[in-house]
C-alpha cells in the first residue's frame, strides 16, 4: 500500500490538493459491492492530510469562475448540513445519522434505556479533569454496522487540547473526495468551533485521515478541469 500525505493551510488548499495528486497516484478499479457498482474510482490506498488552519472562511472549495464548473459544495449547504452532524434526528428511512450517533444515542434494553451526547460528554470531560487525557474520543462506527448495505463513511473523531486549541482527529473508511471531502470537514469544522467555546479554548487543525478517499468516474473530466488538465 502506498501512504500518503498532505499539509494544507486551510480546507479548500486541502481539497485541491488532494484533487491533483489522486489523478496521479490514484489507483483505479471498479467498485463490486457498495455505492455505485460498476462504477470506477481513482482511489488513494491511504491518505493522512493535515490542516493547518481549518476554521479560515471560506470553507467551500474555491472554483475560479472562468472553469465554468459547479462548486461541488454550495453555498449554504454546510450550515444545512451541519443538524446531521450534531442532532440526534433520524428522518423516516435512516438507519442512522452521524448526528444520531454523536449526540443522541441509545443503548440498552426493555425499561432501561439510556441516551449517551458524546458531543457534551467530551466538553465536559475536558472542563471537568483538563486537558491531558486520551479519552476523549467520539465513536460514530458500532459492531453491528457491518450488516448494514450502507455502514457509516465516518467512523470517529478524536479529539486533543494542545497548546490551549481543540484539535480533531478524523477517520473516514470510504470518502467521496469531490462533493463529501469538503462538506464534511466544513461541517466538522464548525461542530469543532462549537466545540472548543464551551470547553474555553482556542480552535485548533484538523488531521483527516482514510484508506478509501476517492474520485467516481463521473466526475473525473471536472476534476481534470479544476487543475486545468486535459
Amino acid at each position: 500500500m502506498r501512504l500518503e500525505f498532505i499539509e494544507a493551510r486551510d480546507l479548500p488548499d486541502a481539497w485541491f490538493q488532494c484533487v491533483c495528486r489522486i489523478q496521479e497516484l490514484g489507483r483505479k478499479y471498479t467498485v463490486e459491492r457498495g455505492s455505485y457498482v460498476g462504477q470506477q474510482r481513482l482511489e488513494f490506498d491511504y491518505i493522512t492530510v493535515h490542516v493547518k488552519y481549518p476554521g479560515q472562511r471560506p470553507l467551500i472549495p474555491d472554483i475560479p469562475p472562468h472553469l465554468g464548473i459547479p462548486n461541488p459544495v454550495a453555498e449554504g449547504y454546510i450550515e444545512q448540513y451541519l443538524p446531521y452532524l450534531m442532532t440526534p434526528k433520524v428522518q423516516p428511512g435512516e438507519d442512522y445519522t452521524y448526528g444520531e450517533r454523536l449526540s443522541g444515542f441509545c443503548y440498552g434494553q426493555y425499561d432501561e434505556i439510556y441516551e449517551i451526547n458524546q458531543i457534551e460528554e467530551v466538553i465536559t470531560l475536558y472542563k471537568v479533569h483538563g486537558f491531558r487525557t486520551n479519552q476523549a474520543c467520539m465513536e460514530v462506527g458500532m459492531p453491528f454496522d457491518i450488516t448494514l448495505n450502507d455502514p457509516p463513511c465516518l467512523r470517529l473523531i478524536d479529539t486533543r487540547v494542545q497548546d490551549g486549541k481543540l484539535n480533531f482527529v478524523v477517520y473516514f473508511r470510504s470518502w467521496d473526495l469531490w462533493n463529501g471531502f469538503p462538506a464534511n470537514l466544513g461541517a466538522i469544522q464548525l461542530l469543532k468551533e462549537y466545540m472548543a467555546a464551551e470547553i474555553g479554548v482556542e480552535d485548533g487543525e484538523i488531521i483527516a485521515m482514510s484508506k478509501g478517499l476517492h474520485i467516481y468516474d463521473y466526475v473525473w473530466d471536472l476534476a481534470k478541469l479544476r487543475i486545468c488538465r486535459s
